[in-house]
């Protein structure tokens, strides 16, 4: 029986991030993808520029058609917009492992989740999540305070933000010095995941498909831990492999069929 594993997140119309990024992390790792939109976004390597947000009436339908017909073994949570939005969201959402990717700002630094909606989003979704996955200023933000400086204070946010509903919760490393990027999976216990930084403007939508991946693997049947290092070890492939892409003028994005695509 086919695996699927449904997207609710922003289009990118640049195709490095959002659903987009989504759908490519699905298949490049052997499961069918579907996806709910939240916001269409005009985009490109260089920047956000223009955002125009979904109706919440229309995010919900587009769950529920998918959850009657294409039933999804694993739900991917990506940008979601305003406090209607995430109710819209929150209402429609099938039982299913869920990962939650707090998409707030975009790398570019345009911010893509209002201050209004944070309280919604902490309340309606982080409860229903099985994995969390901020990077470390969303992680501070959900929180109100600021970002972690040391290991410490990123396990203590995690710990912290663990405590508001979700299973557990990854703390991304990407933001942090040095020149090996270390992310901390927080539960009963804490798992470090690390990798040596690789030195490329090309890492649009990382955090993106980061989740995507490990949401495939959570359809899969796999449990939190076993699905974050599978996702991990592709996702540092993709970053290793991205300037082959030679897409865009800025932030380019990764290059999600690595695995799969001739190295010509």
């Amino acid at each position: 029986m086919t695996i699927t594993a449904m997207t609710i997140a922003g289009s990118d119309s640049g195709g490095g991030a959002g659903i987009q990024a989504d759908l490519k992390a699905f298949s490049a790792l052997g499961v069918y993808g579907t996806s709910a939109i939240t916001a269409i976004t005009a985009q490109n390597t260089r920047g956000v520029m223009a955002v125009a947000p979904v109706a919440p009436d229309m995010i919900a339908a587009q769950i529920r058609a998918v959850a009657t017909d294409i039933p999804p073994d694993a739900i991917k949570i990506g940008m979601v917009g305003d406090e209607a939005a995430i109710l819209a969201v929150a209402d429609a959402l099938p039982d299913c492992p869920v990962v939650l990717d707090p998409v707030m700002i975009a790398k570019s630094g345009d911010a893509l989740l209002p201050e209004g909606a944070i309280a919604a989003l902490i309340e309606l979704l982080l409860p229903r999540a099985d994995l969390l996955t901020p990077n470390l200023p969303e992680a501070a933000r959900l929180l109100g305070t600021t970002p972690a400086l040391t290991e410490a204070e990123r396990i203590e946010q995690g710990r912290a933000l663990r405590a508001l509903g979700p299973r557990f919760v990854l703390m991304k490393g990407g933001h942090a010095a040095g020149d090996i990027c270390t992310d901390l999976l927080i539960g009963d216990k804490v798992t470090r995941y690390t990798a040596p930084r690789i030195a490329t403007r090309n890492t649009h939508g990382t955090g993106c498909s980061l989740s995507a991946a490990i949401a495939a693997g959570l359809a899969r049947g796999m449990p939190v831990e076993a699905a974050l290092a599978r996702a991990h070890e592709w996702l540092h492939g993709a970053i290793r492999a991205a300037d082959r892409l030679a897409i865009g003028q800025g932030h380019g994005p990764v290059h999600h069929f690595h695995e799969l695509w001739s190295q010509e």
